[in-house]
Order: C-alpha cells, then structure tokens, then sequence
C-alpha cells in the first residue's frame, strides 16, 4: 500500500480546518488555534490541542467533538510517520485516525461541530492526492460531511457570512468536481457566482466555469482569518 497521504502539507490541512456558522461555544473553540498553529508546525501546540482532546475523551469516551479532533491529530501524525519513513507506525496511526473520525460522525451525525473537522480534513488530503485511488474515499466522506452541514444550514444561508457561505458552497463544488460529477459542481458554482459576486469565491467559480477542472490545492484552500 502506498503512502495514503505523503503529499498532504500541514498549511494545506490547517487552511481547509473552517467552520461554517456561528454556534454557540463548541469544543473546537478551546482547540482549533492550538490545531491550526500545530499544523503548521508548531509541535507544541499540536501537542497541546491533543492533550485537549484527550482529557476530554477520559472525561466522556463519547465526546465527539473531542474524538474527530484527536482523530485528525492522528491522520497528520501519520502522514509525518510516512514521511520518515516509519510505515508500521504511520499505519497504526492511520487506521485509528480513520476509527476515530468516523466513530465521532457515528455518534453525532448532526453535529455541525463535528462533520465540518472531518470533511475539511479528508478534503485536503484529497486535494494533495491527485492519481491516487484512496483519494475517492476521502471525496465520499467529504461530501457527505459538507451536504449534512449545507441541509442543517441551507434555510439560513442568506443569513450567513461570506466567508461561512463560501466555504460551505465551495467546499460542495469542489468535491463534485474533484469526483467528476460535473453536473452538481456546476450547480453549486452557480450559487456561488449568483450570491456572492464580487468575492474570491466567485472568483473560483468563474476560472471552474471556464475550465470545467479542478483548481489547483494552493487556489482551494479555505479563504479565512485564520490563514496566514
């Protein structure tokens, strides 16, 4: 088997950790800094984001809030596993990391909190996996966490910010592509290019309208205050 994830950077996956909406205060409020700083390099802060959610899950093993950050812990554990050449530990990694996030969609499938971390996560992977046939598992998980956030939030999308809406709507588009279903990229691009023109989201719409492709990872990556 080869390296699921070897390509997959730690700014591509912290850029892509958004949340959509404005909730009330959610887990990820207390770890998403730490995961984000970790992600791009920061040791101790990754660390830190991990203690997090382990404390919390010996609290409460069914807290899966805390259990689909720990399993993207893992997932990016693993990739530097693989990096270093550490394949049996990379695999061990991966394989929990995969038990973990899907187990914390198990538990609460309606979960904003908790479909948006692992569908942004698996995204950017895919986004880095261009030819590899583990990337379509990746793509089904990522659909299926962004439609479930897109049917909780859709009769309030107007209501949303540009960049919670654009992210949300893209996020859609983007997956449909990269799975080659044209037809539903299209339509979510032409949400995107109708309200919320003027933006970089419809930016990206019109350069997929003109090439029919996939953009680029570097020009998918989340449009955020958090991306440095």
């Amino acid at each position: 088997m080869t390296n699921p994830i070897k390509n997959l950077t730690a700014a591509g996956l912290a850029s892509a950790l958004f949340l959509f909406a404005a909730e009330p205060v959610r887990f990820d409020d207390t770890v998403r800094n730490d995961f984000f700083s970790g992600l791009r390099g920061n040791a101790e802060a990754l660390s830190r984001g991990m203690k997090t959610a382990e404390a919390a899950l010996a609290g409460n093993s069914k807290h899966a809030e805390a259990l689909v950050w720990h399993g993207i812990g893992l997932f990016v554990a693993s990739g530097q596993a693989f990096q270093r050449g550490d394949r049996e530990t990379g695999m061990t990694m991966y394989t929990k990391a995969f038990a973990e996030m899907d187990r914390a969609v198990e538990l609460e499938p309606g979960n904003i909190g908790v479909r948006i971390p692992r569908g942004s996560a698996l995204m950017a992977a895919a986004r880095s996996m261009s030819g590899n046939p583990m990337a379509a598992g990746f793509l089904d998980r990522a659909l299926a966490d962004y439609l479930s956030a897109y049917e909780l939030q859709k009769g309030a999308l107007d209501q949303m910010g540009t960049h919670p809406r654009g992210e949300l709507l893209f996020g859609l588009a983007d997956t449909y592509s990269r799975q080659g279903n044209a037809a539903k990229a299209d339509e979510f691009f032409t949400l995107i290019a109708t309200h919320l023109k003027d933006t970089p989201y419809a930016k990206r719409a019109a350069i997929w309208q003109e090439t029919r492709q996939p953009l680029p990872p570097a020009q998918a990556n989340c449009i955020g205050c958090h991306v440095k």
